[in-house]
């Protein structure tokens, strides 16, 4: 009788072990594997695109918002209006801007377009250095930067902040994005952001030099951060 006792015991002990190994099985086949945390995606931003460029604005209308990307040098503090601009190119040819014709376009009641330009980082430098000094100039801006004035410590000391934050390269490498920051005095009036819009006329593809249409991106639906 012991030994039958001793090989039903272990007759039982088998079959609970295979019991075990195929539960084992059924719930590893039954539970998905972990998946890789996802990264987060970023907010859709307003943007105009076409022909492999994707032309993206994020305008910095708050303050508080200005202050956290710039610190002391916030544009914002005298009236101009920071746009970090981002230009996707999805294409295998380079393609090349012309920053210079880069415009901020505004409708004015009358249905007349108001074109505003771009300030330089050292324009508005200048502008942050000595706020209480002459307004914004009314001309257009020059092709070439203007240089702070020799021994103005004050103004090099936001140009150092602004300078690396600018938007300066004008080609844009396939399969790739640039980005950085224009800045366009609207005399505090950060509301102008609601119903303007980014105009870029001049793009082409390098280096066959054909030019693409124009760009055209309303800044009012960028996200409140």
């Amino acid at each position: 009788m012991r030994f039958r006792d001793r090989a039903e015991l272990l007759r039982m002990a088998a079959l609970l072990g295979v019991f075990l190994v195929l539960c084992a099985c059924a719930s590893a086949q039954s539970s998905p594997p972990p998946s890789e945390p996802k990264a987060a995606t970023p907010a859709v931003l307003p943007h105009d695109q076409h022909s492999g460029l994707t032309v993206s604005v994020d305008p910095y209308t708050e303050a508080a918002r200005s202050k956290e990307k710039f610190g002391k040098a916030s544009p914002n503090d005298v009236g101009v209006l920071p746009v970090e601009v981002f230009l996707r190119n999805d294409t295998d040819q380079p393609m090349r801007v012309n920053l210079e014709t880069v415009q901020l376009e505004v409708p004015l009641k009358n249905g007349v377009r108001q074109e505003v330009d771009w300030l330089r980082y050292e324009e508005v430098a200048q502008l942050i250095a000595h706020p209480t000094g002459s307004g914004a100039p009314q001309q257009r801006r020059l092709p070439l930067p203007i240089p702070i004035t020799i021994g103005d410590k004050k103004a090099e000391k936001f140009a150092v902040i602004l300078r690396p934050l600018t938007l300066d390269a004008d080609v844009i490498p396939p399969k790739a994005t640039i980005h950085g920051f224009l800045y366009f005095n609207v005399s505090n009036d950060m509301s102008l952001a609601n119903r303007a819009s980014l105009y870029v006329p001049d793009v082409a593809i390098a280096p066959s030099n054909d030019p693409l249409v124009y760009f055209e991106v309303p800044l009012r639906n960028a996200p409140s951060k």
